[in-house]
């Protein structure tokens, strides 16, 4: 592979013109693509669900009643002492009703709330209920401000009226913390590299290749059926390793022109070798992502591979757009400075020049390896007790921040009828199979609202052919809540004695129900999931590394920072610790999706750090160092860099918790303290330590297995060969024999 590399990269850095210009059509091409694609939303559901179900019958037995279209309740609240009853404040509502009957096409109902008894039983709330054909992320933008405008005129007359329900629902706003992150990035790039040139480089390809990844997603997503979280998600995983990639090739070109190669063969070489790295880590990330298919929920699936779409193109920009961009750069990759020191620094001896931070870093953990390790271990392992807390869920109107509308209406619809009534159950009860439908239906209702837990039922009327009703139940606790969970458990146990007595089947759905198949699928999938992802990595990494032990090291430490992550994100956003600090206004459950989803990206991303580091010990190992002096050496010329990746990431998702989204908030939260610990916990302190205790042992693979596995060159040796580099001198030096600085 690394000879394969080597000449793209050399084809790349001579035809440059061309590398270049395809790459900024692409991107010109995608952005038409974009700007002409019409706005959708995507669709949720949760094949293989008791509630998916009920939906897809609804679908068939309910043709035209829009079961999943967008919902709004209009909450009224009396001035204090009065109530919704008084003439003129019954007035008023009713005006509102009208008003929102005639404001869209889209609307299909509007309740009255003194019809629809709708009015609290001490007068002092009421709510009026709208309905719409398409969802809340189609609904257009007259239909949401007449909406929002509806009650203007009772806020005039003295009531409080607020807004609740998915029909508010908006596209996720990053905020500027995003393009502070960028900044934050720009400014470590420059740190690390000395010259405005090479540090604008990664920027620029990474935003080259988020922006082509970005636009097709949005120029498919009607096609698709692609959601506005599936390109932020895209932004923040493409940006992040669009910037690494680059940043560790342009890092190795630099080393190689300090070894005094032509710049082409520099390039050639960067490619060869760092670039067979950033394959196998993109690999890991792509396995990772594609990986959440095993999940069976479509709108994970599209994340995912989206994601992964985004992650191969910042692959083969690395590939080629980086080294055509280091031809148009000459020497002005290096910066002044660097190049005058390197200049100076030639008429002295090597064994004189200063050990860098890497090199004293790996010095002192292979003096006390024992110390670091349970220093390490420990630390994440405190840091992880909140996870054995955690309580998961999806995000309701609760969840809002307690300035919004749809917070207000939320806790008046709570206080006036109940903490149950925002998570409504719905009862599909199907008697197709019963001799008396009507009956069925009754006792259906009867068996329910005697059960603990219910406040009431709301039978509604059969369809036109008579065999199917929908029920609604009003639970006594919120919807989040265990009792809310066990009632629904124990309605469809119920369902099951009511089939064999009466014929009729009862299919419990509704946002509430959803919410509870959906945390309970993602519960059932993660330990399959975690198996293949973490599987299919390790037979990647023994491809890679050329041993047993450092694969497994590999995936067990991931396993800690994933783990100190969830307690992390369960500290902060479940128990709300900083919370003001990083902007969570309100609290509760972590979103069920969380904890899959961090195993995933996660994985990918700590192995990038894995594959980046050790390989560049594993190319000394295999070049004649010692195990000792090969961890010192994978830490003279990676740490620094790793280091620097490692931040860059991190501000990139730090970014992302100025989302307006509680979803998009917790993930950039989640992400970026995950990255933290295991770039500088476990690959910066715990992977040294270890193979520092495991010497020789770490890089054992057993000869029947040596023989199996193809062998990929990641470390270049068979391309050093075919180059007839005398490889005696790589073995003759000392831990500190090489200039990281270049006189180009």
């Amino acid at each position: 592979m690394a000879t394969f590399l080597y000449k793209m990269g050399r084809l790349a850095f001579r035809r440059r013109p061309f590398v270049a210009l395809a790459w900024v059509a692409l991107l010109v091409l995608a952005g038409v693509g974009a700007t002409s694609a019409s706005t959708s939303s995507s669709s949720f559901s949760i094949p293989g669900t008791e509630a998916q179900k009920a939906f897809d019958l609804l679908e068939q037995r309910f043709p035209g009643a829009s079961a999943d279209g967008a919902t709004a309740r209009v909450v009224f609240k009396a001035p204090a002492g009065e109530k919704m009853t008084d003439p003129d404040h019954k007035a008023e509502v009713q005006k509102v009703v009208a008003d929102l009957k005639s404001s869209s096409k889209e609307v299909t109902r509007v309740v009255d709330p003194y019809v629809g008894k709708a009015v609290s039983e001490d007068g002092s709330t009421a709510y009026t209920q709208v309905s719409y054909k398409v969802s809340g992320m189609e609904l257009t933008d007259a239909s949401k401000e007449a909406l929002t405008g509806a009650g203007d005129e009772a806020r005039d007359a003295g009531l409080t009226v607020e807004i609740g329900g998915d029909a508010l629902q908006a596209a996720p706003e990053t905020g500027s913390t995003e393009i502070i992150g960028v900044a934050v990035a720009a400014i470590v790039l420059v740190i690390t590299f000395g010259s405005l040139v090479a540090a604008g480089l990664p920027l620029l390809t990474a935003l080259i290749g988020v922006g082509i990844g970005v636009s097709t997603i949005t120029a498919l997503a009607n096609v698709l059926d692609l959601g506005s979280t599936t390109s932020t998600l895209a932004m923040m995983i493409g940006l992040a390793v669009g910037i690494d990639y680059a940043l560790f090739i342009v890092s190795r070109y630099r080393a190689e022109l300090a070894e005094g190669r032509e710049h082409e063969d520099a390039a050639g070489r960067a490619v060869g070798t760092a670039g067979s790295a950033v394959v196998f880590a993109g690999l890991t990330v792509v396995i990772a992502l594609v990986g959440l298919a095993v999940v069976n929920i479509p709108m994970l699936t599209k994340m995912g591979f989206a994601a992964a779409g985004t992650v191969v193109i910042a692959v083969l920009i690395a590939l080629t757009l980086v080294p055509a961009l280091l031809g148009f750069a000459g020497k002005r990759i290096v910066g002044r400075k660097a190049r005058n020191a390197a200049t100076e620094a030639e008429g002295k001896d090597k064994a004189e020049a200063k050990p860098n931070m890497g090199t004293r870093w790996a010095r002192f953990v292979l003096r006390r390896p024992v110390a670091v390790l349970l220093t390490g271990v420990i630390g994440l392992g405190i840091i992880a007790i909140p996870a054995s807390s955690l309580e998961m869920g999806l995000p309701d109107d609760g969840s809002q921040p307690v300035s919004t509308t749809q917070r207000k209406a939320y806790d008046l619809l709570s206080d006036g009828f109940g903490p149950g009534f925002n998570g409504p159950l719905m009862l599909v009860a199907d008697a197709q199979g019963s001799e008396d439908a009507k009956a069925a239906f009754r006792a259906v209702n009867d068996r329910v609202k005697g059960m603990d837990g219910v406040v009431a039922t709301v039978p509604g009327k059969p369809n036109k052919a008579g065999d199917t009703s929908v029920i609604t139940v009003i639970p006594k606790d919120r919807p989040s809540s265990a009792e809310t969970e066990e009632l629904v458990h124990s309605i469809r146990d119920a369902g099951a004695d009511l089939k064999s007595d009466d014929g009729v089947e009862v299919l419990v759905t509704g946002s509430t129900a959803m919410n509870i198949d959906f945390s309970q699928k993602m519960n059932d999938a993660l330990l399959p999931y975690l198996a293949l992802v973490v599987g299919l990595a390790f037979l990647l990494l023994m491809l890679v590394f050329r041993s047993v032990l450092v694969p497994l090291k590999a995936a067990l430490g991931f396993l800690l920072s994933v783990v100190a992550a969830l307690g992390a994100v369960v500290a902060v956003f479940q128990w709300g610790w900083l919370g003001s600090v990083l902007g969570v206004e309100q609290t509760g459950p972590i979103m069920s999706m969380m904890p899959i989803f961090m195993v995933g990206v996660v994985f990918g991303l700590a192995m990038d750090y894995e594959v980046f580091l050790v390989t560049r010990m594993r190319e000394a190992y295999v070049h004649g160092e010692r195990p000792g002096q090969a961890i010192v050496t994978g830490f003279r010329h990676g740490a620094r860099v790793v280091s620097a990746a490692a931040v860059i990431m991190i501000a990139v998702f730090a970014g992302f918790i100025g989302s307006s989204e509680s979803m998009i908030k917790m993930i950039g939260f989640g992400l970026a303290i995950a990255v933290f610990f295991d770039a500088f916990v476990v690959r910066m302190a715990i992977v040294p330590a270890v193979l520092a205790l495991l010497g020789k042992a770490a890089w054992w693979l057993p000869r029947w297995l040596d023989k199996a596995l193809p062998n990929v060159d990641v470390e270049g040796e068979q391309l050093r060969k075919e180059l007839g580099d005398d490889t005696s001198a790589d073995q003759g030096k000392g831990p500190d024999g090489d200039r990281e600085l270049v006189n180009a």
